[in-house]
């Protein structure tokens, strides 16, 4: 298989692979390191590379196959989740024993929500499109970054502690949530 690898020299001590969402492959090596040594871990690494390539190259397929919405559709579902989830981050910000600030939606490409340091909290529009148990998920999300401001094993024991199940939400925005941010383009 002939692919594209672009390799990135730094101050780093050690080699590292990535392939990005955009199904591009990065080699991050040393400055000092022989060409030759970087092509052997290439080398040693390419049915790695390319098994993952495959994977995201499908996901990108599946995401070009996915309806876009138009922008008054995208408006529709801003409007709604206006409606919808202020709603929630009002019901769970007092079982989650925290206050918050504005609520803002957005329409992301990447994210589902974030909390700012000033607790503003901010949701993506596309929720709309997920199950309800989903946008639950996301806002007690946000809510707990108001306790901890990082994603440490006590910042998931209290999501946990307001959303016992929150695994199997977490778990459909794995599988689905790319294709729900190819609905935008």
């Amino acid at each position: 298989m002939q692919m594209e690898i672009k390799i990135l020299r730094s101050g780093r001590k050690t080699l590292s692979l990535e392939i990005t969402k955009e199904a591009k492959v990065l080699v991050r090596a040393p400055y000092q390191m022989k060409e030759s040594e970087i092509e052997d871990f290439i080398q040693e690494k390419s049915d790695w590379i390319a098994e993952h390539l495959e994977i995201i190259q499908g996901k990108l397929a599946e995401r070009a196959a996915v309806p876009r919405m138009s922008m008054e559709e995208v408006h529709k579902l801003a409007d709604e989740a206006v409606r919808v989830l202020p709603g929630k981050a009002a019901y769970y910000a007092p079982i989650a024993g925290v206050t918050y600030g504005r609520i803002t939606i957005r329409n992301q490409r990447t994210r589902w929500g974030s909390c700012s340091g000033k607790g503003n909290l901010n949701f993506n529009c596309l929720l709309m499109l997920a199950p309800e148990e989903v946008q639950d998920y996301v806002v007690v999300h946000e809510l707990c970054h108001r306790l901890e401001m990082n994603h440490s094993p006590e910042f998931w024991k209290e999501v946990e502690r307001v959303l016992p199940d929150y695994r199997t939400a977490k778990q459909w925005l794995k599988e689905h949530g790319d294709e729900l941010m190819g609905r935008i383009s």
